[in-house]
């Protein structure tokens, strides 16, 4: 971290300390995605991760006094969202193992991807959705200790030297635990790709008529649009 960011965020930290709520707001709005993505590494639901999020700025602003800028805030911060979601996690640990199919807490409970908003086309966002859910599915099924890793050196961009003084590791155990992540999380995909690819580069229903009407429209083609072809009833 250069120079004019330890000021800017001793600063910040001194405004928050102060209860100034533009520096609590900047604070949260900095991080708050890598708090949310590290502490659903940990527990694997959308809910329980903002709550872990919510309790650890709740303990961090309360305590900012303990704050002695000894390591970057956003570290300090991760370390305080890491306990929150491992005491969730010990509290609801049973429950994690209730499905015999593994597939609990996955419905419904995604990490919103950059750029993946539904478009205007329902088979191109259809086609997104599946392999946004593979994907995660994917990690979400890593041991926690090689998920962690995974969130925050690929995820959230995290250096080798930044993770492990978050995670409280060596940077060759890191190192280590990224390489075994990314083989799993390859080997994974391959099997739950498979049949997804078979539906990639979707180009049918409106998209394929709008195509097909543009070519009858420069052939100088006209007349009604015909309908879809349906099932004949005998």
């Amino acid at each position: 971290m250069e120079a004019h960011d330890l000021d800017d965020e001793a600063g910040l930290v001194a405004r928050a300390a102060r209860r100034d709520p533009g520096a609590l707001r900047t604070i949260m709005q900095r991080y708050n995605r890598r708090l949310f993505r590290i502490a659903r590494s940990i527990l694997r639901n959308d809910s329980e991760a903002e709550d872990a999020v919510q309790s650890a700025y709740l303990h961090a602003f309360r305590g900012l006094a303990e704050f002695r800028g000894t390591s970057a805030l956003g570290t300090w911060l991760g370390r305080i969202v890491i306990n929150e979601a491992l005491g969730l996690a010990r509290a609801r640990k049973p429950a994690l193992h209730s499905n015999a199919d593994g597939q609990a807490l996955l419905a419904g409970q995604v990490i919103p991807f950059p750029h993946a908003a539904a478009g205007p086309d329902p088979e191109r966002a259809m086609a997104q959705r599946q392999i946004q859910i593979a994907i995660e599915r994917a990690i979400d099924d890593l041991p926690e200790a090689f998920r962690t890793v995974l969130v925050a050196r690929v995820m959230e961009e995290m250096s080798v030297e930044e993770t492990a003084e978050l995670l409280g590791i060596r940077t060759e155990t890191g190192k280590t635990r990224l390489h075994r992540a990314r083989h799993l999380l390859r080997h994974a995909l391959e099997r739950q790709m498979g049949p997804v690819l078979l539906d990639a580069f979707p180009f049918g229903g409106n998209r394929c008529e709008r195509m097909t009407g543009e070519v009858l429209l420069r052939l100088g083609v006209t007349g009604p649009r015909e309908p879809l072809p349906t099932a004949s009833i005998e």
